[in-house]
């Protein structure tokens, strides 16, 4: 018998880093994870390279230019209140220009784009978990859970 629930996603999320080694997350709106930060990024499409869709995924949201490195982290994502179930890649994107700033170009899918470091989300992480303050995407959340320092994903 075949199961009524959807069979699970592909999510491409993008790692962009700043001059300065801060990178770009932004805070979702409008579907599952609405107030929660995320990184740039969306569902693979079919037949679409993993890289070419996080590149196209980066411009269509924020604007930037990006060459996609290399996927450096996968998580395994449930989101049970809302029925979804996603495999989130985690993709390293270089900046084109390494002066461009992000704009928000899907305004009904994210407040606004702004520079973090990790230690930003992680604390955001820890005071999530004691049940209080922002909160994180799920991808980012498990993401945190397996990884204790972003910059060793870049090796």
């Amino acid at each position: 018998m075949a199961s009524e629930l959807p069979h699970p996603r592909v999510g491409v999320s993008a790692i962009i880093y700043g001059p300065d080694g801060k990178f770009v997350a932004g805070k979702r709106m409008g579907s599952h994870g609405a107030g929660t930060w995320q990184l740039p990024g969306g569902h693979l499409d079919h037949g679409e390279s993993l890289l070419v869709c996080a590149e196209r995924e980066v411009l269509e949201e924020t604007g930037l230019q990006v060459h996609a490195v290399k996927i450096v982290a996968v998580t395994n994502d449930v989101f049970v209140e809302a029925g979804k179930h996603y495999i989130t890649l985690f993709v390293l994107c270089e900046m084109e220009d390494k002066t461009a700033e992000p704009q928000v170009l899907e305004p009904e899918k994210c407040e606004g784009w702004h520079w973090k470091t990790w230690e930003d989300l992680k604390q955001i992480f820890h005071s999530e978990s004691e049940g209080e303050g922002e909160k994180l995407f799920l991808p980012l959340v498990n993401l945190f859970k397996q990884t204790e320092n972003l910059e060793d994903l870049k090796l």
